[in-house]
């Protein structure tokens, strides 16, 4: 299982994705899910990746190698498109590329044709935008009123994500609610797990303002969930009981 969370604010944007992969409950591996694109003065990618990791793995091969262009016969490259739109719309061919490749395979053996990214960035001069690629290479874009995509086990970190995100949020502010949401979905599910790693891209810089992997027993982190349990626990404790039960409760 994956959780992968991507913001889009007025400051730029946040990617987290945790690393975690299983085959059944006796075979768990830590690979990474979030993929860097950068040419500093020019353009800045970030791609997460859920579901089968052996689609997903070959998907990010194909978008470091690039893919012809039956047109012109020249190599279609993240670095070479136009614009961010271009760039989604390569994801979404890598990802059918695949599935041509692939997917007879795929099915005979009984494996499901299972992925989808999150893809978000900047090409210097244009506007920054953040898109989640289906397994079909179609795309949806994230947008002000929602700044914010998932993708993976997404239910349990959505929560926190609706009621504090917002266009305005600061950007650090951003990392730090992202970082609550994949602790929630932590918590509540196994598949989900450490080490997290993460990318702060501010709007208009020239390259990613941070790159982190956070390891079980990062001090902040662990403050992080602890405080938040506590805020929860007071929050609860707060609020008044329902005034339903009888008089003798």
């Amino acid at each position: 299982m994956t959780y992968c969370a991507g913001l889009l604010v007025q400051d730029g944007l946040v990617m987290i994705a945790d690393t975690r992969t299983n085959a059944g409950l006796d075979d768990i591996s830590t690979f990474r899910k979030l993929h860097v694109f950068s040419w500093p003065g020019d353009r800045t990618f970030g791609l997460m990746t859920a579901g089968n990791l052996s689609i997903s793995q070959s998907v990010v091969s194909i978008l470091h190698e690039g893919l012809p262009n039956a047109e012109t016969g020249e190599i279609d490259t993240l670095r070479s498109a136009g614009s961010m739109f271009r760039a989604a719309q390569l994801v979404g061919r890598a990802i059918r590329h695949v599935h041509a490749e692939d997917g007879d395979a795929l099915r005979e053996a009984g494996v499901k044709f299972d992925v989808s990214m999150l893809f978000g960035g900047q090409i210097k001069g244009q506007a920054m935008r953040l898109f989640m690629v289906y397994g079909a290479g179609n795309f949806i874009e994230c947008g002000v009123d929602a700044p914010f995509l998932q993708i993976g086990e997404h239910k349990y970190g959505k929560p926190i994500l609706d009621r504090a995100i917002t266009y305005q949020t600061h950007l650090y502010d951003a990392l730090k609610i992202g970082l609550i949401s994949m602790d929630s979905t932590m918590r509540s599910n196994i598949g989900v797990g450490l080490p997290i790693d993460l990318m702060v891209l501010r709007r208009d810089a020239d390259e990613p303002e941070l790159i982190r992997r956070i390891e079980a027993g990062e001090p902040y982190f662990h403050d992080l969930r602890e405080r938040w349990s506590a805020a929860l626990r007071a929050a609860h404790t707060a609020i008044p009981r329902p005034p339903y039960a009888p008089k003798s409760a």
